[in-house]
């Protein structure tokens, strides 16, 4: 018996998508929900499993072809022996629990350089190999060589060499943007072209959170099983305000202005295949644990590619913490169709008048850029100061004043 392998249906906001990687080659063997194929969107990677075993037939979209919903792309020729499969599986399945662990990205970059996996050291979490481990391990595959590329020249005359050395090790590498790549500069653009955008900064002392992490972190995470980060904080600090400025929750359409009468707070996440922003849900019903697992599940699944179009759909606002790379102050760009967009960056300890007094105090810069044509300076000024005094003294939202 034939089946067909189509391309699962795509959200309604995406027209269409890219072939990325086929885990398979046509008369591999292969075992039911297996996967054969990640097919990238320009939100998510979906990936398609084999609803039977059997064998792969014939590819009909090779990688990096467009496709569309429901289209056809590969077929499958179901295992007419249970035996035969039974016997010959194992050998098969060996050689692909070895990519499992990894990310669509890894096995990607492993499958274009021709990687044998078994060569690569994983350094992540339980060993697994991670995007770095494998630039690391082409690094030194393309050092190999330069011995003796080295020792050529010698032997050739000395004024043939001189020219010849510098270019050596002179290549380049061509490869196409991926369609989250793509997606991320169209919206860049649309952002920079489309909003009167402006950017406004004040700083924070952060010693009083720092002090509340210090002295409540352990048993925190004992009670909740999870450690008491900076982002609750800061996403608690941001509903409270955008409460306080509800332009600041806003967002245009046409000539239309919607108030927004709850709080989606989009976080922006680095990954392996670029930066995403999932959404925290009705943060203002959210504790501080609550918040802090959220984040970090959100996180787990951008690393690993398992971000739902749900779970990236949506948002009022965004926060971005460029801190975490060692960034002091930045301009983030405002993520449409929203209005505003929060940059936090690296705490650092810096001399302060205090009082008449010089002090040492862990400063953070914050930066808010916003759409000019919905929310004016007033606002936009009033909300990065409630967003200060809110961290300054964090009794203030406890109290709610």
């Amino acid at each position: 018996m034939t089946i067909e392998i189509k391309v699962p249906d795509l959200p309604e906001s995406v027209a269409d998508a890219t072939i990325a990687t086929w885990h398979k080659k046509p008369g591999d063997l292969v075992a039911r929900d297996e996967v054969l194929v990640d097919i990238e969107t320009d939100k998510v990677v979906l990936e398609v499993p084999a609803p039977e075993a059997g064998v792969l037939g014939d590819i009909l979209q090779a990688e990096g072809a467009t496709v569309l919903s429901r289209q056809l792309i590969a077929m499958l020729k179901a295992a007419p022996v249970a035996g035969e499969e039974t016997k010959e599986k194992p050998v098969e399945a060996a050689a692909d629990d070895s990519t499992d662990g990894m990310s669509p990205s890894v096995r990607r970059l492993v499958a274009e350089h021709a990687i044998d996996v078994a060569k690569l050291t994983g350094t992540g979490k339980g060993g697994r190999v991670t995007k770095e481990d494998v630039e690391a391990f082409i690094k030194n595959l393309g050092k190999a060589p330069a011995a003796p590329a080295a020792a050529a020249p010698a032997a050739a005359a000395p004024v043939a060499a001189a020219p010849v050395a510098p270019l050596a090790g002179r290549t380049e590498k061509r490869v196409p943007m991926t369609r989250l790549r793509k997606r991320i500069a169209e919206r860049l653009l649309e952002a920079k072209n489309t909003t009167a955008m402006l950017t406004t900064f004040n700083e924070i002392n952060m010693a009083p959170i720092m002090k509340l992490r210090k002295q409540y972190g352990e048993i925190f995470e004992k009670k909740h099983g999870i450690k008491l980060g900076f982002m609750s904080f800061y996403v608690k600090a941001v509903v409270e305000s955008l409460k306080r400025y509800p332009e600041v929750n806003a967002a245009l359409d046409g000539d239309d202005i919607v108030y927004h009468n709850y709080f989606d707070v989009s976080i922006a996440v680095s990954t392996p295949r670029g930066l995403v922003t999932p959404v925290l849900r009705d943060c203002d019903n959210m504790s501080l644990a609550d918040i802090e697992k959220a984040i970090k599940d959100l996180a787990g699944k951008g690393r690993d590619g398992k971000l739902t179009v749900d779970e990236l759909t949506g948002g009022n606002f965004t926060i971005t913490n460029g801190g975490v790379f060692g960034s002091l102050m930045s301009t983030p760009i405002i993520n449409p169709p929203q209005s505003a967009i929060l940059g936090m960056h690296k705490i650092q300890d810096r001399p302060m008048a205090v009082d008449g007094k010089v002090e040492i105090l862990p400063m953070m810069y914050l930066a808010l850029s916003y759409d000019h044509r919905i929310i004016d300076g007033r606002e936009s000024v009033g909300f990065l100061v409630s967003i200060k005094e809110l961290l300054e003294d964090p009794t203030r939202l406890l109290l709610d004043v």
